[in-house]
């Protein structure tokens, strides 16, 4: 499984992306469960944000949903974070 995070926005408008492959990893399946409780509570659209907040473009193996701060789910935040820090 093949997971991107792209994240824009914030008060210096820097954008940040990584992705994580979870082919081959011990903890797969928990990968694979936090994934599709993120996508699960995604919008097909991207949402109006709050000014100077972030916005998130979350993709999993090609499927792609659209969160904002600060109407993230816990999922969603806990996959970003992951992304995020682990990623490349």
């Amino acid at each position: 499984m093949r997971i991107q995070v792209r994240r824009t926005g914030g008060f210096a408008g820097i954008e940040r992306y990584a992705e994580v492959d979870t082919s081959g990893r011990s903890d797969a399946s928990e990968w694979h469960a936090l994934a599709e409780q993120a996508v699960a509570g995604g919008r097909s659209t991207p949402p109006v944000g709050v000014p100077d907040g972030f916005s998130y473009q979350i993709s999993v193996d090609g499927r792609t949903v659209y969160a904002t701060d600060p109407r993230l789910t816990d999922e969603q935040r806990r996959l970003i974070s992951r992304v995020l820090k682990e990623g490349a």
